[in-house]
């Protein structure tokens, strides 16, 4: 990380062999993030008196030094090369491709000046994390959604590339300018918010090239998304499970999905055409019975009603097995009567 302190300052300086005391204005950021190993771009402009203007021409050299006096012998970094900004127009703005060559925490910016700008420099290896816009994610189920990630571009020519995890929609990058000359890349990204994306956690992940030849370095920011929806798969579970025998007793329990809880549940009996109201809460106890047994929930919250499929019970009146012990039970005590009454005369038969 490189942080840029801007000050106003005096300066004495050659030049054209004149010796003038000036007091120039400087325009450096007041902060610009780098990785190590990459490259980083400092903004830089600077306003002379009028008097002095006609002393900018292309003869001027601009050098970059961890000492005073600066010189042409001493200077440790000569942009040249790197120089973006063209001199005769205030324009300072540097280049440096490889950040971890300034080894130094003091840097000073000579013009043909004897001193200029300092600028304080600290170096890290991991990047800034980028910025989410907003921080948090809580919205409504079917509402057009906005993020916007930003990370700083330190390095004007190598912007770091930003990734969203998930990829929810389409997302739209730009490289815009700060007001200190400083540079950010966003990616903003829109989709329209689903109770699929409740809990979530959405990334948006900057990768920064390493001019070192090492691995690209990311940095990684998120946020957990809280999706307000109406209840969601509304179902209807029966204990005991069916079959059932016919006016026995059954518990009927209504479950769904939800963002915020749900408040209310009600219970009707679907009687043909017509929907009968028959109570509230999440459990219902009823007694079923062959025409009675099609049933529905509905769950309520703040935000809708979600509704179950009609549950259809299956109702059995006396098991067949069972009519068939009575029937054999019957014919049992037939036949025992009508031998009593062929031997001993005193059968009678009753059912």
């Amino acid at each position: 990380m490189i942080n840029v302190q801007k000050e106003e300052i005096k300066l004495f300086g050659f030049l054209l062999l004149l010796l003038f005391f000036i007091i120039w204005a400087i325009n450096m950021p007041q902060n610009i993030n780098v990785l190590r190993g990459a490259c980083v771009t400092i903004p830089c402009s600077f306003d002379v008196n009028s008097d002095h203007e006609k002393n900018l021409d292309h003869t001027c050299k601009a050098y970059w030094s961890d000492s005073l006096p600066i010189s042409g012998e001493n200077a440790k970094l000569k942009p040249t090369k790197d120089m973006t900004g063209d001199l005769t127009k205030k324009d300072c703005t540097t280049t440096f491709n490889d950040a971890s060559l300034l080894q130094s925490t003091k840097y000073y910016f000579r013009l043909e000046c004897d001193n200029a700008l300092k600028i304080t420099f600290s170096q890290a290896d991991d990047p800034p994390s980028p910025t989410l816009t907003p921080s948090t994610l809580e919205v409504e189920e079917g509402t057009s959604v906005s993020l916007t990630c930003s990370a700083p571009a330190p390095c004007w020519s190598h912007p770091p590339a930003l990734t969203w995890t998930p990829n929810l929609g389409q997302s739209q990058e730009t490289l815009q300018e700060n007001q200190d000359k400083t540079k950010v890349k966003t990616s903003v990204m829109n989709f329209t918010a689903s109770h699929l994306h409740h809990g979530n956690k959405i990334s948006c992940t900057a990768v920064y090239k390493n001019n070192r030849g090492s691995t690209d370095v990311t940095a990684e920011t998120s946020l957990a998304a809280d999706i307000s929806y109406s209840p969601k798969d509304v179902q209807i579970s029966v204990s005991p499970s069916c079959p059932v025998p016919e006016n026995s007793n059954v518990s009927l329990t209504c479950s769904s999905n939800a963002n915020p809880a749900v408040e209310n549940y009600t219970w009707y009996r679907a009687d043909g055409d017509q929907e009968t109201f028959i109570g509230t809460g999440m459990s219902l106890n009823i007694k079923v019975s062959r025409d009675r047994r099609r049933f529905f929930c509905k769950a309520e919250n703040q935000i809708g009603v979600g509704h179950s499929n009609l549950t259809h019970l299956v109702v059995h009146g006396v098991l067949p097995w069972v009519l068939a012990g009575v029937f054999f039970s019957i014919s049992v005590i037939c036949s025992c009567r009508c031998f009593h009454k062929i031997f001993f005369n005193n059968c009678f038969v009753f059912l």
